[in-house]
Formats: structure tokens, C-alpha cells, sequence
């Protein structure tokens, strides 16, 4: 989905986002409401994988005053080694037939959301956080599900990836980083564990996150989150 966030209201700090844009809106046609509706896989694995880590610490009384309309984000502030980290360039998922470019993408200075490109045939990587490279934390990935303009997302099937699937990241150069999908969990978009899966520390692991649950017509987003969380290959 190409428009703005809709739906949630928040209380910003400096440096500091709550919300990214909605991640997914019905297709035009109805079969992507039909999808999205049905009964949702059962979640598998511990919410991070048996990572051990330990939070972006969270500045005192930021609060939402609504259920958000996509990603929460923990943190719009650049880590000390954000200038060494290494983009992604592709994300590649064999259990889906998928292969899409990766966009390095931070916080939208205009709405202080994540900025997930707008095309839903490339995924954004979070810039502020782990990059492909990075020996600890997670490596964050954001995609669309769906649009009513342009019809199904790169991640429309991501909740139905499985335990042992891979998933391949390439780097400039061609260099590749293969992971292992541990855990699959769907949330409410007001309580995802923020702290777990924008954390810049603890076991390398990959986070891949779109939309999924109920689509509400009103408001023009998906109730919840589909996190998936993949731990290092080998």
C-alpha cells in the first residue's frame, strides 16, 4: 500500500517512532480479502527464536493512544554503528517463489513512521537497526501484503512460510546470508514485543514483517502483525 498511515494517533518523543505505515490494504478484486480473512496458520516457535537479547531502552512516557495502523517502531534513532552496516541488496524465499529488492528505509520525517517503499514489489530494510552483515541482533525486513492498487504484496504469503524454510539475504557483491525460519507469530499491531524484534543485540537473527488478521473497511488496515523470525543457516 502506497497511502499514509491510517487510523493511530501517538505521542512522539525526539529521535523516537511508534508507528510505521499500514503494511497492506484490501484487494479491489475481494480474493485478497478472502485471504487475508480466512483462519491464519497456528503460530509456531518462542516469540524470538531462543534468542537471547536485551531491548532498545525506551524513553519514559511515550504512550499510544490508539491501536497502531502498522509496525511499531522502537527506535528512530541511528545506532553508533549505523555508518558500518551493510545494506541488504535482494531477500530470497524459495518456500514462496519469491525474489525482491531490498530498499534501505528509516523513519518518514513527514509522519515519524517507517518508511516502507512504496512499490509492493520491494520490501524495506530498517536502516536503523542490524544490517546484513551485523554478527548480533535483528535484521529487520518490512513488506506490503497487498493493494488495492497494485494488487498482491511480496509478503501476501509470508504467514504461510514454515519451520525450516529458508530464507537467503544478498549483499553488495553478491555476497549471501542464508537463515532458517524458527518461529512464525501473529499480534495485535498494539502488542507486538517491540523490544524483541528491533533489538541490536543478542543472536543474529532475521525479522520479517507484514500484515495479516482481520482487514477492517473502515479504517482501511489489517488488525494485526505476522512476525517472522529466522536464525543464521548452518
Amino acid at each position: 500500500m502506497s497511502t499514509p498511515s491510517h487510523g493511530g494517533t501517538s505521542r512522539r518523543l525526539p529521535g523516537r517512532a511508534l508507528l510505521v505505515t499500514s503494511l497492506g490494504v484490501a484487494l479491489a478484486t475481494g480474493s485478497g480479502v478472502v485471504a487475508c480473512r480466512s483462519q491464519p496458520p497456528d503460530d509456531f516457535g518462542p516469540s524470538v527464536a531462543s534468542v537471547s537479547t536485551s531491548p532498545v531502552p525506551a524513553p519514559a512516557a511515550t504512550t499510544a493512544t490508539a491501536a497502531p495502523a502498522g509496525v511499531p517502531v522502537r527506535d528512530g534513532t541511528l545506532p553508533a554503528r549505523a555508518a558500518t552496516e551493510t545494506p541488504p541488496a535482494r531477500l530470497r524465499i524459495p518456500a514462496l517463489d519469491l525474489d525482491v529488492a531490498v530498499d534501505a528505509v528509516g523513519i518518514d520525517a513527514a509522519t515519524g513512521d517507517f518508511a516502507v517503499p512504496p512499490s509492493v514489489s520491494r520490501v524495506g530494510w530498517y536502516r536503523y537497526g542490524p544490517g546484513f552483515s551485523s554478527p548480533a541482533g535483528s535484521i529487520v525486513v518490512a513488506g506490503h501484503v497487498d493493494s488495492a492498487a497494485e494488487g498482491k504484496g511480496a509478503f501476501f504469503r509470508l504467514g504461510t512460510l514454515k519451520a525450516g524454510d529458508v530464507v537467503t539475504l544478498t549483499g553488495p557483491g553478491g555476497k549471501v546470508r542464508e537463515f532458517t525460519v524458527a518461529a512464525r507469530k501473529r499480534y495485535a499491531k498494539s502488542a507486538i514485543p517491540l523490544d524483541d524484534y528491533f533489538a541490536r543485540d543478542g543472536a543474529p537473527r532475521l525479522t520479517l514483517i507484514t500484515c495479516g488478521g482481520p482487514f477492517d473497511p473502515k479504517t482501511r488496515h489489517y488488525r494485526d502483525n505476522v512476525v517472522v523470525t529466522a536464525t543464521v543457516r548452518g
